[in-house]
């Protein structure tokens, strides 16, 4: 396994230039359409392909491990008794019908105050927190909560993403496989599989395996620091079970090599496979802050989208793949004008 001799430990050392019209504001026509950068570390080589093209660069015994999360239509567009309007950004559940949320303009919002919202519904403010988080209450007089957010709530696009969710959105801003609701963001790299490419791998003889990892607003959260020693990662939280471990551990005995669909299948397979790669089931919350020169115990390639600059995910592909080989392709990338970010093209490293 390819292992960083060098330590960048600075932010600036993940920096790249990106014209902004290379963020992808839309889905690609097509799931598979997208194009497909093969990165080979074993030939130091860069490949031009469409997604459609992954199963060839796949082998019989591997096996894809996909995060099956659903994301959630988190963002809550409500009205104080006064008439000023409030956003309120589900985060993660208290119980199944209070949210630590994070809140706008979250000044106005006081413990003991209301939010009103379409349907009746009310919500009240229960306790403070940090950096615009507020715990809040839902009050929902009809059905389920989750009714409630259908009716409610909208997609929860990213940041750079700069228009209002639309209808597609629903769906196109969520796997074909999602299945576990609890994401405010999805796990982008898995938006390219239609059913027909994967009912076309599992015939080749390529497994899939399914864990969940709740991707949290923390992966959009910026580096703030320059020095790598001081930045935190947001804790998110993960299911294994027993069946997807031993799928994993069993695939990997018989010779077959693990593929990571996405950053989160990473960063939860790296936080519960011990030292001799046994992949554990379990629950909890990974934390992992993955970059050069970590050295992996599950992983031994990746599926991924391109992501920011300066990005804790952006150092998480570099500790696979070697920080100067993924900013040449990134180049590379930028010159062929692939598209960028959540709606955007895929890389594949292997």
């Amino acid at each position: 396994m390819l292992k960083e001799s060098v330590m960048f430990d600075k932010r600036s050392d993940y920096l790249y230039d990106l014209p902004e019209e290379l963020i992808a504001q839309q889905p690609a026509e097509k799931r598979d359409a997208s194009r497909l950068l093969v990165v080979d570390r074993s030939k130091d080589s860069l490949k031009h392909k469409v997604f459609s093209d992954l199963p060839g660069y796949l082998r019989e015994g591997d096996i894809l491990v996909m995060n099956d999360t659903r994301v959630i239509p988190a963002r809550l567009i409500g009205k104080r008794p006064t008439g000023g309007e409030v956003e309120l950004f589900l985060l993660h559940p208290v119980d199944a019908t209070t949210w630590v949320c994070l809140a706008k303009p979250a000044k106005r919002l006081k413990p003991g105050g209301k939010v009103l919202f379409d349907g009746g519904v009310e919500a009240e403010i229960l306790a403070y927190g940090e950096e615009g988080r507020r715990t809040v209450s839902f009050q929902v007089p009809y059905g389920e909560f989750r009714a409630f957010l259908d009716d409610v709530g909208k997609t929860p696009l990213p940041p750079y993403i700069q228009r209002e969710p639309e209808k597609k959105d629903r769906d196109r801003y969520q796997t074909v496989y999602a299945h576990h609701d609890g994401a405010v963001a999805a796990p982008t790299a898995g938006l390219h599989f239609t059913p027909e490419l994967l009912a076309g791998l599992e015939e080749k003889g390529i497994q899939t395996a399914r864990l969940t990892l709740h991707v949290g607003i923390g992966t959009f959260r910026p580096v703030s620091v320059e020095n790598l020693e001081d930045h935190v990662m947001d804790r998110e939280r993960y299911i294994v079970t027993t069946e997807t471990a031993d799928q994993i551990n069993q695939a990997r005995a018989n010779g077959g090599r693990i593929v990571a669909v996405g950053t989160t299948s990473v960063r939860t397979l790296e936080t519960i496979t011990d030292d001799k790669g046994i992949v554990h089931p379990g629950e909890g919350e990974a934390g992992l802050f993955i970059r050069p020169p970590y050295r992996f115990k599950a992983v031994d390639a990746l599926l991924t989208n391109f992501h920011l600059p300066g990005s804790t995910l952006l150092m998480l592909v570099s500790a696979l793949a070697g920080r100067d080989r993924i900013l040449v392709a990134y180049q590379e990338a930028v010159r062929q004008q692939y598209r960028f970010f959540s709606y955007g093209d895929a890389m594949f490293i292997q």
